[in-house]
């Protein structure tokens, strides 16, 4: 993992501005989301600062810039904690949060207040106690932190104590691995897995370069392995937003066997805003990517402080309204419940 500006390569480094270098130099005092990215996720960037991959992991200054919509918690994954580490907020579904660490650092992280706080490994029996305890959960996310940092010998150790606890349960494992460090996914991880049937591999890709050589190798061999693969996409300002750069991206995973999955407008994380795509503007990108390609994932966000998930499309906006922190769009929720949204 690289860490600091100094163990960047020259040719890299030598395009590190000096407000990036002070940025990175005060992240530690100012308790900002690390900077660490692997070898081979920095080798698909351009040292140019508005490249996508490079974008996607190296601190901005613009992070520390005000947002009066920002919460630590977007999600409001704290008040549905039922037990450390698990996340209880759908009906069928549950969230284990098994690693505090990530094969690098997206800069557009939504948890980036939770890592240093996420308990160890060794702290499971509650959530064991809670899962077997609580048989209307029939699947369980596997994320954290990113659950592919634990080694083999950790994750099988995971994967049997779950099975132990609940034997029927679907694990869907929440990685960005493949991309960012594929050689992780290598043969011996990719049986370990397949012998925990029924899993899913749930990846998060941003932009088609992200699918380098040994990262399509990984994820087809998972396919092959029997293990379906599906794909979760955020939505990022200068990024992705684009409709023709999504369809490619979006082929390009159906051409592996993978499945798109989900395209997430963005968490309102701090730090965050300047990746932030207009509600709106998101509405038009998705309606144009249906005229591009036939299988598209559904467009979500996360209602802001808890509300859960809600698919989005033309008449989702509700209304507008002006609050302390700005101009907010409506939105409402199954229940007719009313969440809002920063208009810009």
């Amino acid at each position: 993992m690289i860490t600091s500006v100094e163990g960047l390569p020259q040719g890299f480094a030598s395009f590190v501005s000096a407000e990036e270098k002070s940025y990175i130099s005060s992240i530690q005092r100012l308790g900002s989301l690390p900077f660490a990215v692997t070898e081979h996720f920095l080798s698909l960037a351009s040292p140019k600062n508005d490249d996508p991959i490079r974008r996607q992991f190296f601190p901005d200054p613009r992070e520390v810039l005000p947002d009066p919509f920002a919460l630590d918690d977007p999600l409001g994954e704290y008040q549905y904690r039922v037990a450390p580490g698990l996340v209880h907020q759908y009906p069928d579904r549950a969230l284990l949060l098994a690693a505090n660490t990530c094969a690098g650092y997206c800069r557009h992280c939504f948890r980036r207040f939770w890592l240093s706080t996420l308990p160890p490994i060794d702290d499971l029996e509650p959530a064991l106690a809670y899962l077997a305890g609580h048989t209307e959960i029939r699947e369980l996310l596997v994320s954290g932190g990113d659950s592919l940092t634990l080694d083999n010998a950790a994750l099988e150790g995971l994967f049997c104590r779950l099975r132990t606890a609940r034997p029927d349960l679907m694990l869907r494992v929440c990685t960005r691995v493949p991309v960012t460090e594929p050689s992780r996914l290598d043969s011996n991880t990719i049986t370990l897995l397949a012998n925990f049937h029924p899993l899913r591999v749930v990846v998060h890709i941003n932009h088609p370069l992200e699918l380098s050589g040994p990262a399509r190798t990984c994820l087809a061999a998972c396919v092959d392995a029997g293990i379906p693969v599906l794909v979760q996409t955020v939505l990022l300002r200068g990024i992705n937003d684009a409709p023709e750069l999504l369809a490619r991206l979006f082929s390009n995973c159906l051409e592996l066997g993978l499945s798109p999955y989900y395209l997430f407008q963005l968490d309102l994380a701090p730090g965050t805003a300047h990746f932030r795509v207009p509600l709106k503007k998101g509405l038009e990108i998705y309606r144009a990517l249906g005229g591009l390609i036939s299988r598209l994932p559904a467009y979500a966000v996360d209602l802001p402080g808890g509300g859960g998930k809600l698919r989005l499309h033309e008449n989702v906006i509700a209304g507008e309204k002006k609050a302390p922190e700005g101009l907010v769009y409506i939105l409402k929720d199954h229940n007719g419940k009313e969440w809002y949204y920063p208009a810009e």
